[in-house]
């Protein structure tokens, strides 16, 4: 866990359960977004003496606390919350529509936009987030075949259309 963390835990005067430990390392060191019930599943796994009360507690807490973002990546799973720690370099998500793969993207382009933000409103960036939403290039070449596939099962000329 990066000790950035810990200081800022120490320093809002939270104490670092090991239960907490667990959630905020299992947080930053997943490779997908974990929402709360895939992050007690997994915690529990570390220690089957952890509830979903728990779970949902510190979540909350480590949100209030600015440790933690909360996600929606692009209302992919309705109204489902993911969740990463702040502690990550600045990013995009960039979501597929179709099967829900989060890709993140970091780079000079998001701190152009930051800036120019910054510039043109007069506005001082806290943090910034960014959402893509799209297709990826397994799901563009199923939709590709799909509409094959219906263009095919079309009678010779498209769709008819009724006269008027």
């Amino acid at each position: 866990m990066p000790s950035g963390i810990k200081q800022s835990l120490q320093e809002k005067g939270v104490r670092l359960t090991r239960q907490r430990q667990i959630l905020l390392e299992l947080i930053d060191e997943s490779a997908k977004h974990l929402d709360a019930e895939g992050l007690f599943h997994l915690a529990k796994e570390k220690d089957p003496k952890i509830n979903r009360v728990t779970v949902y507690r510190t979540l909350k807490m480590l949100k209030e606390s600015g440790l933690i973002d909360e996600l929606d990546l692009m209302h992919f799973n309705g109204e489902q919350h993911f969740y990463e720690t702040r502690m990550k370099q600045e990013h995009a998500h960039v979501v597929c529509l179709r099967c829900g793969r989060v890709e993140e993207f970091f780079g000079e382009p998001l701190q152009r936009l930051r800036r120019q933000v910054e510039a043109n409103f007069g506005f001082q960036v806290i943090v910034a987030r960014t959402e893509m939403g799209g297709y990826c290039s397994d799901c563009q070449a199923t939709r590709a075949r799909e509409m094959m596939d219906v263009d095919a099962s079309l009678p010779h000329g498209g769709p008819r259309r009724k006269a008027s």
